[in-house]
């Protein structure tokens, strides 16, 4: 039984067949059957099979995979959008797929909000009044959820369109709205199903920095899905990534890059730039009494990128890496970093052949 005082979203044995019959399959599937099998002799769609996912709270967990990896599905069972065919769905604690009705209603009212692909904006609605459209539901006061709504408008830039309505608005200002609105509702959990993937790449980059600035202040619990890696790697403090409702690995962005499990993982990572992934931790050789340091300190943490610029004033020296407390914990140089950034990026560019398949598809 999950642990009642884990904070966050905990996901344990989920399993989703699609159909008109899924719970006379769900012992097959769990004993291996496969899609192919279950589509091809059944007319049923696995959708999960036996996902497990602990997700903290306060932090950004990304959901990663191929238009039909199941992302989307996984994401709709935490507010209960989608029932499970089995499994536990746990926020803080409690076992969402075990609600009624009403108590289904307050959560999704209050516990959860959501930013979608097409923002799903209301179109009769100015900007304002689509910020608070939850704030609406819930019962608040018109003249507290106005003050709250604008609060939030201007936290993502869009003070001074709040009378505009949503045909007025670029793509991008109408994807600010989709998260003012979520924010809005002040919930703990914030689910964002591929939110950004209908935006111009320059407009996402500027959503991805409005995202984790405000993640800095408001420490939500947030669930983003994504099929693109630069995202997924500079938004995520876990990523996930599915492959036929399977998560096939899962882990740190440093743990994805560094350490794929199998050929389809390295496949998606194989045109990563490592030297803006890759931290100098990495690198660093331990700190020892007798050390000569020169320069700054590097802080732990600092991709290989960033401490490469730094490195380039002291190229013969060796700096020091401290850790949170300020605490000397490593030491590197400039050529160790460089080497470290061309070797990881050789790596990625050659074939692992040993564990390739017949037909392996490249994911970059």
């Amino acid at each position: 039984m999950a642990e009642q005082l884990f904070s966050g979203i905990q996901i344990n044995g989920l399993y989703k067949i699609f159909g008109s019959h899924p719970e006379d399959f769900i012992d097959a599937v769990k004993a291996g059957l496969s899609k192919t099998e279950l589509l091809d002799k059944h007319a049923h769609v696995l959708g999960l099979r036996d996902i497990n996912l602990d997700i903290p709270s306060g932090c950004i967990q990304v959901i990663m995979g191929l238009s039909g990896s199941g992302k989307s599905t996984l994401i709709r069972h935490i507010n209960r959008l989608i029932d499970p065919t089995a499994g536990e769905v746990l926020v803080n604690g409690v076992d969402i797929v075990k609600m009624n009705d009403s108590a289904l209603r307050e959560f999704r009212r209050q516990q959860t909000a959501m930013v979608f692909q097409k923002f799903a904006l209301l179109p009769h609605r100015t900007v304002l009044e689509n910020t608070l459209y939850g704030l609406d539901i819930q019962g608040v006061a018109r003249s507290k959820s106005t003050d709250i709504a604008m609060r939030w408008l201007d936290r993502v830039g869009l003070k001074g369109f709040e009378k505009q309505y949503p045909n007025q608005l670029s793509g991008g200002m109408q994807q600010r709205v989709g998260l003012a609105r979520a924010l809005a509702n002040d919930a703990p959990v914030l689910l964002m199903d591929e939110a950004y993937s209908a935006l111009d790449p320059l407009i996402r980059v500027d959503m991805q920095t409005v995202l984790l600035d405000i993640q800095k202040e408001i420490k939500k619990t947030i669930v983003f899905i994504t099929h693109d890696l630069d995202e997924a790697l500079r938004l995520g403090d876990q990523i996930a990534i599915l492959r036929d409702g399977e998560i096939i690995q899962q882990g740190s962005s440093q743990d994805i890059v560094l350490r794929p499990q199998d050929e389809y993982i390295a496949n998606f990572v194989r045109e990563v730039n490592r030297g803006r992934v890759v931290e100098v931790d990495a690198v660093m050789t331990p700190f020892q009494l007798g050390h000569k340091i020169s320069g700054p300190t590097i802080a732990s943490g600092t991709s290989l990128e960033e401490a490469a610029q730094l490195l380039c004033r002291w190229p013969e020296g060796e700096v020091a890496v401290t850790g949170a407390n300020g605490d000397r914990i490593g030491v590197v140089n400039l050529r160790r970093v460089v080497e470290a950034m061309v070797s990881f990026q050789n790596q990625c560019q050659e074939p692992t052949r040993s564990s390739a398949r017949p037909g392996a598809q490249a994911i970059s």
